[in-house]
């Protein structure tokens, strides 16, 4: 009995330091690309670099301003479409499973969300760029696609949750339906339903393919959202393809800043996460 222990102990050793080992390996590429851009991009960033245009082509200097901006206009009228759709549609999800326009919305939920982002570029292209042309609104409106499945599935995983009595007792107190899905409901999924928006914002904010065939781009400071607006992705894909090293610096630098957004967005969500113990 006691051999047939020390076998299964040396068995479960082994297994756990072999899982351990795994998980290192696949950890260790995203180390080397973490170290890396914050080697290349860490020593480009300073006020200058924020506040200021890219320079012209073979000229020393510039800034990120113009995509620092667009970006935040872009990803914000994104946010103001896709998260009250989002929450709604997740709402309804979570208090209809049983019906067919459940069932179908989900299936189309679950499809759109393993769309290609370049795909999803191509569609808005045709729909508003083409008759419209170039413009944030068009960029905004693809991205906005792209955050609608992870709001909605968020939003309804969270409130699946949540105990069936909450409603009763509200329901059971003559509360309108609605003002127990608005003041009950959804307040007591709020932190689920948060992790979810923050994730998506990450999800999006550092997608480069749809906003090539939407928001084009420009070297210019630009807040008219009826034109065409530069952003992070964009001016990294653009400067890292240049033969100008300045440029090169510029890309490496708005990494950097790319990767700090994203960074601080995830991590965010899994403080809330784990705080509230919500699973998503």
């Amino acid at each position: 009995m006691d051999a047939r222990i020390g076998i299964r102990n040396t068995k479960s050793i082994l297994f756990k330091s072999f899982i351990i080992f795994l998980a290192f390996v696949v950890t260790l590429p995203l180390i080397i690309v973490l170290l890396y851009i914050i080697k290349q991009g860490v020593m480009q960033v300073n006020w200058h670099f924020l506040t200021h245009v890219p320079a012209p082509e073979g000229e020393k200097g510039g800034g990120i301003a113009n995509a620092l901006v667009g970006s935040l206009l872009i990803v914000g009228m994104s946010s103001l479409v896709a998260i009250p759709v989002g929450i709604l549609a997740g709402i309804y999800l979570s208090e209809n499973p049983g019906t067919k326009l459940a069932y179908y919305s989900g299936l189309c939920v679950d499809i759109l969300q393993g769309v290609p982002s370049i795909v999803m570029g191509i569609v808005v292209y045709f729909w508003i760029v083409k008759p419209f042309g170039f413009s944030a609104i068009s960029g905004s409106i693809a991205l906005a696609i792209m955050m609608l499945p992870i709001v909605i599935r968020s939003t309804e995983q969270t409130l699946l949750l949540l105990p069936p009595s909450l409603k009763e007792a509200a329901l059971s107190l003559g509360v309108p339906y609605h003002r127990v899905i608005l003041k009950v409901i959804v307040p007591c999924g709020f932190a689920g339903i948060l992790s979810g928006i923050i994730l998506s914002i990450a999800r999006i904010i550092g997608e480069t393919a749809p906003l090539l065939f939407t928001a084009l781009g420009s070297n210019y400071l630009s807040t008219n959202v009826t034109g065409a607006m530069e952003s992070l992705p964009h001016l990294i894909f653009t400067y890292a393809t240049s033969p100008y090293d300045d440029q090169h610096d510029l890309a490496w630098g708005a990494s950097f800043i790319l990767l700090m957004f994203v960074l601080i967005l995830n991590i965010v969500t899994k403080l809330i996460t784990r705080k509230w113990k919500i699973q998503l």
